[in-house]
C-alpha cells in the first residue's frame, strides 16, 4: 500500500486587505478544483468545490506550501507558444474543421487561453526549406520580400490574432542573417554576422516589422538572436555576450528608435538557463546597451531531461536586473516517437518548468511549436520534436498530449496581468505556484510528480480544504 502524505497549502489574496482580514471575510468560501491524472485517466476534469473548515498549526510532519499574499512579485505578460512554418504548414493540411478545433484548443474561449505567439524571421529547423527574405548581396535590401510567409504563416497567424482579440502579443527571433552577411557565408553552423553588415542586419529587422504590420499583426517584440551559443547543423549565428551587446547599442536599438519602435520590446540571450546570468551581466553591464532591452529570454535544453534544472540562475538574474522581464522563449521534447505522445512525462517536464519558472520570477512563458504533424516536423534537418498537439495529416486526427493539459492548468486560469504571490514547499513531493487575477481571483496549481497519492490540505489563517492529489497528476484550485 502507498505510503500517504499529509500536506497543507496556505492559501491568501492580496486585494486591497492582508491575508488575515481577507481570510476572515472569506471564512466558509468554497474552491473549484480541476485535476488531470493520469492514474484516473482524468484530463482537465471538474471536480467540484471543496470547502474551508478550521485547522490548526500545521505540524513538522505535514508536508506544506505556504502561499502569503502579501508577498507580490511578477505580473503575468502571458502564455503561448509559437507558430513556425512547421506549425503553419502542418495546420493547413488538416480538415477545415480540425483547423477549427485546433485554433479553439489554444486561442478560442474555452481552449487554453493562449495570448503570446512567437515566430521566426527566416527560416529555422522547423521550416521545410531554408530562406531568406532578400536576394544575394542586396545590401541596400530593395528586394525585401515576405511573399513565403503570405502562404501559411500569415494566415495562421492572424487566425490566432483574431481568436485572441485585444491581447494578443506577437514576437519574432531570427535563426541566422542571410549566408552572405556572415562569416562562415553559411546560413548553418554557426558563423558571426561581419561587422560591415551590422547595420544592413538591424535594417532588416525594421523591413520586416514593417512588412508584418502593414498585414495587421502588430509586433510586441523581438529577441536579437535565438540561440546565440549554439552552433547548429541547421540555421544558427553566434554571438558572445559583447558582440550581442554591441549590435544593440550601436545598430539595433538606436535603429528602432529611429524609426519609431522605441515601444518594441527587446529581448537579449534567448537560450539557455546555463549561461543566462553571465550573459545578462556582461551584456547589460553599459547602460548605453541597457537602455534598449526590456527583458531577458531563455530556453530549457542545458538539461531538460533532468528534474534539476537550473532555475536559481533565473531568480538570480532577476536580482540583478529588477527592472528587466525574464522570458522563456523555447522549450519542447527533443527525439520524436509517436508511440510516446500519449506519456504522462511529456507533461511532467512542461509543469515541472513553469511553476518552477514563475516561481523564480519569469513574466512571459512561450512554448515552441504549437503544432507538429505525425513525424514530429516538417523539419529540413531531421531534428523531430513533440508539441502539446500532434496532427496526423494522413488520417486527419487530432491529438492531444499530456503537454497539452500541463500548460493548459496554468494558463487557462492564470491570465495576463495576474501577479505572482508568495509561496514555499516545505516537501518536493508537491510543487506549486500560485497567482491573483485582476478580478481577485486567486489560482493555485499543483502537481505531484511522483508515485504516491499525496493527501493535502490547503491552510490559510488556521482554516484548511481538504484535497487529494493523485501520483502523476496536476491541478488546478481556484478560490
Amino acid at each position: 500500500m502507498k505510503k500517504l502524505i499529509v500536506s497543507c497549502l496556505a492559501v491568501g489574496a492580496f486585494v486591497n486587505t492582508n491575508a488575515q482580514n481577507y481570510w476572515k471575510k472569506n471564512a466558509g468560501k468554497t474552491a473549484k478544483v480541476i485535476l488531470t491524472s493520469s492514474k484516473t485517466n482524468e484530463k482537465m476534469a471538474d471536480k467540484g468545490t471543496v470547502k474551508f473548515e478550521k485547522f490548526g498549526q500545521p505540524k513538522e510532519t505535514d508536508a506544506c506550501i505556504f502561499v502569503d499574499p502579501d508577498f507580490k512579485y511578477q505580473k503575468l505578460i502571458g502564455i503561448g507558444g509559437a507558430i513556425t512554418d512547421a506549425s503553419a504548414e502542418t495546420f493547413y493540411k488538416m480538415p477545415k474543421n480540425k483547423q477549427k478545433e485546433i485554433m479553439e484548443a489554444y486561442f478560442g474561449k474555452n481552449g487554453l487561453g493562449y495570448t503570446v505567439v512567437r515566430t521566426n524571421m527566416n527560416s529555422c529547423d522547423f521550416s521545410s526549406d531554408s530562406y531568406t527574405y532578400v536576394e544575394d548581396n542586396d545590401t541596400a535590401l530593395k528586394t525585401f520580400n515576405i511573399a513565403h510567409d503570405e502562404k501559411y504563416k500569415i494566415p495562421m497567424i492572424k487566425e490566432a490574432q483574431k481568436a485572441i482579440g485585444k491581447d494578443f502579443t506577437f514576437y519574432f527571433s531570427p535563426w541566422s542573417p542571410p549566408a552572405w552577411m556572415k562569416s562562415n557565408k553559411s546560413l548553418f553552423k554557426g558563423g558571426r554576422l561581419e561587422n560591415q553588415y551590422y547595420q544592413t542586419w538591424a535594417d532588416y529587422y525594421i523591413k520586416f516589422i514593417k512588412e508584418y504590420e502593414k498585414r495587421g499583426i502588430n509586433i510586441w517584440g523581438l529577441t536579437v538572436q535565438n540561440e546565440p551559443m549554439a552552433t547548429q547543423t541547421w540555421e544558427s549565428c553566434i554571438y558572445s555576450a559583447e558582440e550581442e551587446g554591441e549590435f544593440l547599442k550601436n545598430n539595433l536599438g538606436p535603429t528602432l528608435w529611429k524609426n519609431g519602435y522605441k515601444d518594441k520590446k527587446v529581448m537579449i540571450w534567448d537560450h539557455n538557463r546555463d549561461l543566462i546570468y553571465q550573459r545578462a551581466t556582461t551584456t547589460l553591464s553599459d547602460p548605453e546597451t541597457s537602455k534598449y532591452a526590456h527583458g531577458i529570454g531563455y530556453h530549457w535544453y542545458e538539461t531538460w531531461n533532468n528534474k534539476t534544472q537550473l532555475f536559481d540562475n533565473l531568480a538570480e538574474t532577476q536580482r540583478a536586473f529588477p527592472d528587466k522581464f525574464l522570458a522563456f522563449t523555447e522549450g519542447c521534447k527533443e527525439q520524436f516517437k509517436m508511440s510516446g505522445i500519449y506519456d504522462v512525462s511529456l507533461g511532467e517536464l512542461y509543469g515541472r518548468n513553469m511553476i518552477n519558472d514563475f516561481n523564480k520570477g519569469t513574466a512571459l512563458w512561450t512554448d515552441w511549436n504549437v503544432l507538429l504533424d505525425e513525424t514530429g516536423g516538417p523539419n529540413h534537418v531531421g531534428n523531430f520534436c513533440f508539441a502539446p498537439i500532434i496532427a496526423d495529416t494522413k488520417t486527419g486526427e487530432v491529438h492531444y498530449t499530456y503537454e497539452y493539459y500541463y500548460v493548459g492548468h496554468v494558463s487557462k486560469y492564470i491570465k495576463p496581468n495576474a501577479q505572482r504571490i508568495g509561496s514555499s514547499s516545505n516537501r518536493a513531493a508537491l510543487t506549486s505556484t500560485t497567482f491573483m487575477n485582476e478580478n481577485g481571483q486567486l489560482v493555485t496549481v499543483i502537481m505531484n510528480d511522483s508515485e504516491n497519492d499525496i493527501e493535502t490540505n490547503l491552510w490559510i489563517e488556521g482554516m484548511s480544504a481538504k484535497l487529494s492529489a493523485p501520483a502523476h497528476s496536476i491541478q488546478t484550485v481556484i478560490l
